[in-house]
């Protein structure tokens, strides 16, 4: 009797990875992003604190974009190392080239949010360009293709940014992490259902920052600058995505377990606080998949019905993973399907860990 409920509790999971899988993210596999050809200025903005090395690689190609008006902010935020010499150096030979000074942050405000606003309201031009100092374009057509997605009406343009290629099995964890992330919010934008962005990749314009009123909600909350920002306009703006090759920022994931972790529990916080249909619609793909694994370890163990548990286990396996590798190509990011069946368990399990230890233990800190 217990084998039996457990079944069909697997077989419900299964229907709903299927739901998600048909009906929001195989439309990625063939959505094609407007033509780039832009022509308003743009400011590309760029918060850093401690950040030399990265902002030596970021800005000569930023510097470099094949864009007819744009400027780019640096938000030099309370940087410790030499990134002020630098700029001051940079900042003299580029006039396109401007720098924002942040000496302390007041108390009660988020030390990013409060760069990133000094640096919005410096911004000359009506359309941004937010993206890290770890990260790299690329392409030099970074600036238009971004920009092409406010062809739709939108106010916000969510982009795409993976994380580069290194060797070992984290680096495969983070990116297929990274890549589903991204199969989410992109696809659940594309049907109306914007959620969140990523700070790595990400345009908005200074009318929908003010009339959301910037980071207000959240200004002391570590985190969301970007995917709780995305949650507010959602609300009163038309939001696009972009996902191009051309269109994405790529940078260095993080090289320990113990960084990354760290990197995902401060994400799923903030999680916390996204719009309640959002989190029931995000939550059911979530909770199914990690239905799907705990009940089969479930009925292994209790040894009945095998058959069809390998039948159901199956049918998962056949229809959901491809899409995830189709949409995968689309993205022109990849993946392994051989590797596939282990980094999904492991992700998923993983998830339920983290989620369980944001609940018992919510300090976050900022650097």
């Amino acid at each position: 009797m217990i084998s039996t409920v457990l079944l069909v509790l697997l077989a419900l999971c299964v229907l709903v990875q299927l739901y998600f899988s048909l009906l929001y993210f195989m439309p990625l596999t063939r959505y094609q992003d407007p033509e780039a050809n832009a022509v308003w200025p743009v400011s590309v903005v760029v918060a850093a604190h401690d950040e030399l090395e990265n902002l030596m690689e970021l800005l000569p190609l930023l510097l470099d974009q094949n864009y007819p008006e744009f400027e780019i902010i640096v938000v030099n935020d309370r940087s410790e190392d030499d990134t002020e010499f630098y700029l001051f150096e940079l900042e003299k030979q580029f006039p396109h080239l401007r720098v924002v000074s942040v000496k302390k942050t007041p108390e009660y405000l988020n030390p990013k949010k409060y760069a990133l606003a000094l640096g919005i309201r410096a911004a000359k031009h009506e359309h941004l360009l937010l993206t890290d100092a770890d990260c790299r374009p690329l392409s030099k057509n970074w600036i238009g293709k971004m920009q092409s997605g406010y062809k739709t009406g939108s106010e916000v343009v969510l982009g795409y940014s993976p994380y580069a290629q290194l060797k070992g099995f984290l680096n495969h964890l983070v990116r297929y992490e990274t890549l589903l992330t991204g199969i989410q919010y992109l696809s659940h934008a594309n049907r109306g259902n914007a959620y969140m962005g990523v700070g790595r990749n990400l345009s908005y314009t200074k009318g929908c920052f003010f009339k959301n009123k910037g980071f207000a909600s959240h200004i002391k909350t570590i985190g969301g600058d970007d995917d709780l920002f995305v949650r507010d306009a959602a609300s009163n703006s038309n939001i696009s995505i972009v996902i191009d090759k051309e269109g994405q920022t790529v940078s260095i994931p993080k090289s320990t377990l113990r960084e990354w972790m760290v990197q995902k529990r401060r994400h799923m916080s903030v999680g916390g606080r996204y719009k309640a249909a959002d989190k029931r619609r995000i939550g059911f793909f979530v909770v199914a998949n990690i239905l799907f694994y705990v009940i089969s370890i479930a009925v292994l163990v209790l040894n009945s019905h095998l058959a069809i548990l390998a039948a159901l286990i199956g049918a998962r396996y056949l229809s959901v993973f491809p899409v995830y590798v189709l949409v995968a190509r689309r993205l022109n990011d990849t993946v392994s399907l051989l590797m596939l069946p282990l980094l999904d368990v492991v992700y998923f399990m993983n998830y339920l860990f983290l989620g369980i230890s944001v609940i018992l233990y919510k300090k976050f800190r900022w650097k």
